[in-house]
């Protein structure tokens, strides 16, 4: 059984990091949200406490029975989590007479305590709270102190239990990486054989067994994350698996013939459907960035039904569904308010009656690119940049025409080719060219112009979840504004986005 460790999610904004950056050590963890844990089996080798942006002394503020785990398994308390194994336990908790944010550094430490193991007094840490330990109970023993804070840090001396008030998982925590070692390698004792070859080896096994001789279904895209997905179960049940390849006509210029092109040595049973014209009918017309979303997702899943149906037998619908979409989906509060509706979403018609698999559920998005790099994904396809399931029709802004989204495919197409052909494509997280609902006047040649204007959008990030804004060569964008200006008949004006995420999405609808 893979031995793990379990994150306990109080709703912090960091938590993800934390399972990050124990994932980063080839260990293996899990997020749970505080009131929906699992009791810990023998598996799990420790227990870490999120941040939160509740106060302990809040009236409902989160507060579970941690009598499963405290005193039994090591735990490390993170911020609130510390302040919590402060608070029930007979200490004071209390407002900071100022809010303490930012970096701090750790001016004393117990340099014997083995959670500090190799780090040395003056380190700096990432301070993230309003309330501070005033007072801690009987038997705990402060281990680490910044100028402001006297109990940085502490451990309970009878208990393989410790509690820190700064956020170990966050960069701007110089040592925070080896904090978070010393912890889950030398005192839960995990032995970090969570690698791409292990998570292959073990999820082909387990999709075997669970698979059998049953047909399966996958929708692939071409991107990274449903390929990943189709590599893993065509190494599991082979011929079973039959993959669908919709063409919804909001694809990029070309890209139906290439991604059919770049499947053809990866040795899977591909159906490739073109179904552009069904999708821009419907289409045609609308320009509510909601209703696009729902109108691609709902003629999908038709189309999509239709094509299953061809198939026989069939038990199974495989997803690609990566970790960020699962720890959203039992977050603390239920899942976050709607900003956009993923492309698919209504789910496919019950009448199916296919059960799910997701071989990807435990992954990152980085991670994903990790497996499929150990599964021999060729570049083309693993450093392919993320595409949104309504393709084009969310970067048309306004109201949608085939016109329209001529014009945009054109002037995407300039952009991404001059990022490969200038060596740029593979530091940009995802690229695209928005076209606006607004004009401009121009002069070209002797004449005036009254044309669109498009958005030059190019991001950098890890894994999506938080993005900055790329800084692109000016000599690049200016040779790219004027390729598109030059070529691209209907758009006479190219300006940068220079926003990141947050405060504003990768994408513009």
């Amino acid at each position: 059984m893979q031995e793990k460790i379990l994150i306990l999610d109080f709703g912090s904004q960091y938590t993800q990091l934390i399972a990050r950056r124990i994932r980063e050590i080839s260990v293996y963890c899990e997020i749970y949200p505080y009131n929906h844990f699992p009791s810990p089996g023998s598996s799990v080798k420790g227990v870490i406490l999120s941040g939160s942006p509740y106060s302990v002394r809040d009236v409902n503020a989160p507060n579970p029975d941690l009598s499963g785990i405290k005193g039994k398994i090591p735990v490390l308390g993170v911020c609130y989590g510390a302040q919590l194994l402060v608070q029930n336990y007979g200490g004071e908790v209390l407002p900071s007479a100022t809010r303490e944010y930012g970096r701090a550094n750790l001016i004393h430490i117990s340099e014997k305590d083995p959670l500090f193991k190799g780090i040395k007094p003056g380190t700096q840490v990432w301070m993230s709270h309003g309330d501070t330990i005033q007072s801690i109970p009987d038997g705990y023993q402060i281990t680490g102190s910044t100028s402001s804070v006297k109990a940085g840090a502490y451990k309970i001396i009878k208990e393989n239990t410790w509690g820190i008030q700064f956020h170990p998982e966050v960069y701007h925590t110089t040592d925070g990486l080896q904090m978070i070692t010393n912890f889950v390698v030398s005192i839960c004792g995990c032995s970090q054989n969570w690698t791409p070859d292990s998570f292959i080896e073990s999820t082909v096994r387990n999709l075997q067994k669970k698979l059998g001789e049953d047909k399966i279904i996958l929708g692939i895209s071409g991107g990274v994350d449903s390929t990943v997905a189709a590599l893993l179960l065509h190494r599991a049940i082979g011929k079973n698996l039959t993959c669908i390849f919709i063409d919804n006509g909001l694809l990029r210029k070309n890209e139906y013939e290439t991604v059919m092109e770049s499947y053809k040595d990866l040795g899977l049973n591909i159906v490739g459907v073109r179904a552009g014209e069904r999708f821009l009918d419907q289409l045609e017309g609308v320009s509510d960035p909601e209703k696009k979303r729902k109108t691609v997702g709902r003629v999908f899943i038709e189309v999509f039904d239709e094509e299953a149906h061809k198939v026989k037998n069939v038990k199974w619908l495989a997803q690609g569904t990566i970790y960020p979409d699962v720890i959203e989906s039992v977050s603390v509060n239920g899942p976050s308010a709607t900003i956009k509706s993923h492309h698919n979403v209504g789910g496919l018609p019950e009448e199916m009656n296919l059960k799910v698999i997701e071989p990807l559920r435990l992954l990152f998005k980085d991670e994903v690119r990790k497996v499929g790099r150990a599964l021999g994904l060729p570049d083309t396809i693993l450093k392919r940049h993320p595409f949104p399931g309504p393709g084009l029709s969310i970067r048309l802004l306004g109201i949608m025409t085939r016109e329209k989204l001529e014009i945009l495919k054109d002037a995407d197409q300039i952009f991404i080719e001059g990022l490969k052909k200038h060596g740029l494509y593979d530091s940009v997280w995802q690229a695209a060219v928005i076209l606006l609902p607004v004009q401009s006047v121009g002069v070209m040649g002797d004449e005036r112009t009254y044309e669109n204007a498009a958005v030059l959008r190019a991001v950098v990030s890890t894994d999506g979840m938080t993005a900055d804004w790329s800084h692109l060569p000016y000599d690049f964008l200016g040779s790219i504004s004027n390729e598109i200006i030059n070529k691209v008949k209907g758009i006479n004006r190219v300006v940068y986005d220079i926003s990141s995420k947050p405060p504003s999405t990768i994408e513009w609808e």
